[in-house]
This record gives structure tokens, C-alpha cells and sequence, in this order.
């Protein structure tokens, strides 16, 4: 599995128009699933983004998680990061994982955020959708499961 984490200000997700998925101050998460992900790869990245200390303290230093501060999560699926541009100029997608595999793993892993008591909202899988945010920092990071 792999995650791109943006911390936001704010975030909100629409398809065709319509909000599907707004927070204020957290994570704004783009998750994409390859074949061979499982449970013991979503739980691992659940655990490390509710424990990520990426927000600031009292003293200016990124020691506080999305936790700490009672922040929310914008989780987004995206199966093009597993887009492979290494050849000719069209992304290959073959390592993404079929929707069929990678919606129930999806659905899974934010279960997991909110069984550590986050607040979870999301886009709507498979859907085009239009994704906003206002980065903090900025702030990104990638993280990728161990057997990534």
C-alpha cells in the first residue's frame, strides 16, 4: 500500500458537484492498493498515521499527531500511484490492484482509522472526483507499507 499524507488546514472531496467528504484541520489522505496488499499492510499505515507526529506544539516542533490534536482525515482512493511512467509516455497500471480487491481493502483501512477514534471521511470509490485541500506547511509525505 502506499499513502500520499498532505496535513490540512481543510480538505473536501466532490463528485459531479456534490460534497461527499469534508474535515477541517488533519490529514488529507490519496491511498492506492497493489495486488499483493492485505490487513497486516493496512493496519501497519493505520497505525502509523494516527501516531505520525507531524503538527505542531506549544513550542513550534512537529511532535503532536493527527490524535493529539483532534484532527480529522480526508481519505481518498487513487490507484494512479501505482502508475509506472517508465516506459513511452502512458502510465501503466497493471500494479494497481483491481476495484473488485482494492475497494474492500480500502473500505477496510479507513475502519481501521476510525477503530482508533478518528474521524473518517472519504471520497467515493471509482468516481471522478474533485479533491481540494489547503496544505499546511506544506506538508507531504509518502509512506509506503513494508512490502512496498
Amino acid at each position: 500500500m502506499k499513502v500520499v499524507l498532505q496535513r490540512c488546514k481543510e480538505a473536501n472531496v466532490t463528485v459531479q458537484g456534490e460534497a461527499v467528504g469534508s474535515i477541517g484541520q488533519g490529514l488529507m489522505l490519496l491511498v492506492g492498493i497493489t495486488h499483493e496488499d492485505t490487513e497486516k499492510e493496512a493496519a501497519y499505515l493505520a497505525e502509523k498515521i494516527a501516531g505520525l507526529r507531524i503538527f505542531e506544539d506549544e513550542e513550534g516542533k512537529m511532535n503532536l499527531s493527527v490524535t493529539d490534536i483532534g484532527g480529522a482525515i480526508l481519505s481518498v482512493s487513487q490507484f494512479t500511484l501505482y502508475g509506472d511512467c517508465r516506459k513511452g509516455k502512458r502510465p501503466s497500471f497493471i500494479a494497481a490492484a483491481r476495484p473488485e480487491q482494492a475497494e474492500p481493502l480500502y473500505n477496510r483501512f479507513n475502519e481501521m482509522l476510525r477503530e482508533k477514534g478518528l474521524v473518517v471521511e472519504t471520497g467515493q470509490f471509482g468516481a471522478n472526483m474533485d479533491v481540494a485541500l489547503t496544505n499546511w506547511g506544506p506538508v507531504t509525505i509518502v509512506l509506503d507499507s513494508p512490502s512496498a
